[in-house]
């Protein structure tokens, strides 16, 4: 019922967006004395979810894409190289962080928010 639900399909793709960023910025924190490592990051959800096509899935793995607007694609950090070559700052990997967990903390409300909607539209309280 949830998942049909357009409000519902976009916090749930913007919370896997999230986990999925923090994924990318575990790995880039692990790398960050790798010598030549290239610090990563992932598209925003704004793009990534416009971007994704129209349509909706019938049935699990309908769609080859998986119908996932959370995936993005990874793309390179932009960050000054040390003199090892590698470009991860602990610093941006920090406020990186702080901006994945905000977007889960929000698509976690949102989510709360539309499940106490539907609860009350179906008159039960809690």
């Amino acid at each position: 019922m949830f998942a049909k639900l357009e409000l519902t399909r976009m916090a749930q793709a913007l919370a896997s967006h999230a986990g999925s960023r923090m994924d990318v910025i575990a790995r880039n924190v692990a790398n960050a004395d790798t010598p030549g490592y290239r610090a990563h990051d992932l598209r925003p959800f704004a793009e990534v979810y416009k971007s994704e096509p129209d349509m909706r899935a019938t049935r699990p793995g309908h769609f080859a894409k998986g119908g996932n607007a959370a995936r993005g694609e990874i793309i390179a950090g932009s960050g000054s190289e040390a003199p090892n070559g590698n470009d991860v700052s602990i610093e941006m990997e920090m406020v990186k962080s702080a901006s994945a967990r905000q977007d889960h903390e929000m698509a976690l409300a949102i989510y709360r928010a539309t499940s106490g909607v539907i609860r009350a539209s179906l008159g039960r309280n809690g």
